[in-house]
């Protein structure tokens, strides 16, 4: 059958821009059964979306005219920036509840090539200044050197700012270098103050930050009463923080602090109040709770032909991890010796060895160097092997669907920074109830 001049004009990249005025990226991925990255390049032009999904999509623009819901209920429902983006893992969260991203800002340029891939932005290259692209959306490199004003409008501001140590001068000191007070003055060179003047110049409804644990702390605590202050006293929000542990999500003891803010105090007041506490009651479609405190047997390869191999992390029709990631004998005799000099001097310092039932440590950014802090076991006698790139992803919480186009070792460094993701969804997921 031959299609009418009009109806070959109408592609199934036209229909798929059609529905995402109504649509977000993850409902229509959802739909179509493939990764939001996916739909991303569809929409940009970036690949040609398949002749073959014209009847599907045509299908979603027919139950959305005769749906007695309006259409528009299905579209984003709030914007958000990305600040310290990283590589996504707080804007997966915050997409997963129907937010939709409108800036991002992330200064590496590994880190904006990881996003640029999973997140479909076609990027020219490394970022350092503001790129607009073609459906609006802003990037920008490093956040230091971006105006306030330039950024999109948006609902929810979020941050898993690095924390630089503060300098926190007297008030008499202020007052003889006629120096003035607030964030202006007791941030201004640490990357939380770039935070605070994004916040002071756009007024999102909410924000939430992340932070690691220590931030608490920091400086006797004054750190930490000085960005409360900041938050609180300066820019008028009420807020609530708490440090969440990952390994309620994932098989891993990582704790991180989430400060959570919001314009509308009445958000902290009441028996239906935000609270962190309700992230332990959150469920499951099928009634199980969320908090599912899982063992390394969640994330390590089977090696037993259950799962694809995906080269170069796995190979072989049993998928069996690559041989570049057992520790080489001087290396492994290395770290025997290193942890039996501390044991002898009563530190605890030495590698952590894991198996199918452990709970790992804290994955960190240096996990390229030795992997010390997280090997697997591989029997009596063997040389243990570190985590591949594609364990990481999974000890992190990121979908299987993430692409990793980086080097091994720019991809330990990227999760070792990285947030669990599924830790910070139940943030989003508490939070959601306020945003609508």
């Amino acid at each position: 059958m031959t299609l009418a001049p009009a109806e070959q004009a109408i592609t199934p990249r036209t229909l798929l821009q059609d529905l995402r005025k109504t649509h977000s990226q993850a409902k229509l991925a959802s739909l179509l059964e493939v990764s939001s990255k996916t739909v991303a390049r569809w929409e940009a032009g970036e690949t040609e979306c398949p002749p073959y999904l014209r009847a599907a999509l045509e299908d979603i623009k027919k139950q959305q005219t005769e749906a007695t819901v309006p259409a528009s209920t299905d579209a984003p429902t709030f914007r958000f920036a990305d600040l310290f983006a990283g590589i996504g893992g707080i804007r997966l969260a915050f997409e997963s509840i129907g937010g939709e991203c409108v800036f991002s800002s992330e200064w590496n340029k590994f880190s904006q090539q990881t996003y640029a891939r999973n997140f479909g932005h076609d990027l020219p290259g490394f970022v350092d200044g503001l790129h607009k692209e073609a459906n609006g959306h802003v990037f920008a490199g490093d956040i230091t050197k971006v105006e306030a004003g330039d950024i999109p409008d948006h609902d929810v501001l979020l941050a898993g700012f690095p924390c630089q140590p503060f300098s926190i001068a007297g008030v008499s000191k202020k007052n003889s270098l006629g120096r003035e007070h607030g964030f202006a003055d007791a941030t201004q060179g640490t990357l939380f103050f770039d935070v605070a003047r994004i916040i002071e110049k756009k007024q999102p409804r909410a924000f939430m930050l992340e932070n690691v644990k220590n931030l608490l702390s920091h400086d006797k605590g004054r750190t930490f009463k000085v960005i409360k202050e900041t938050l609180e006293d300066e820019l008028g929000y009420s807020i609530a923080y708490k440090i969440v542990n990952g390994a309620s999500y994932v098989p891993q003891g990582r704790q991180r602090i989430i400060i959570v803010g919001f314009q509308d105090a009445s958000v902290f007041e009441g028996k239906d109040a935000f609270s962190f506490d309700n992230l332990a009651l959150q469920r499951n479609a099928d009634g199980t709770s969320k908090l599912v405190n899982p063992t390394m047997a969640s994330i390590l390869h089977p090696e037993d032909g259950s799962e694809e191999a995906e080269e170069p992390f796995t190979v072989g029709s049993l998928a069996t991890v690559n041989e570049k990631y057992i520790l080489t004998p001087n290396l492994w005799a290395y770290l025997k010796n290193y942890a039996s000099k501390h044991r002898a001097a009563g530190n605890g310092f030495g590698y952590g060895l894991v198996g199918p039932e452990s709970v790992a440590r804290t994955l960190s950014a240096r996990y390229h160097k030795d992997g010390s802090e997280i090997l697997v076991s591989r029997g009596v006698g063997e040389r243990p092997r570190r985590l591949t790139p594609r364990e990481c992803a999974r000890l992190m919480g990121f979908p299987e669907s993430y692409e990793i186009p980086v080097s091994d070792t720019q991809a330990y460094r990227q999760f070792g920074n990285s947030v669990v993701v599924p830790a910070v969804t139940a943030v989003a997921e508490e939070m959601q109830r306020f945003l609508l």
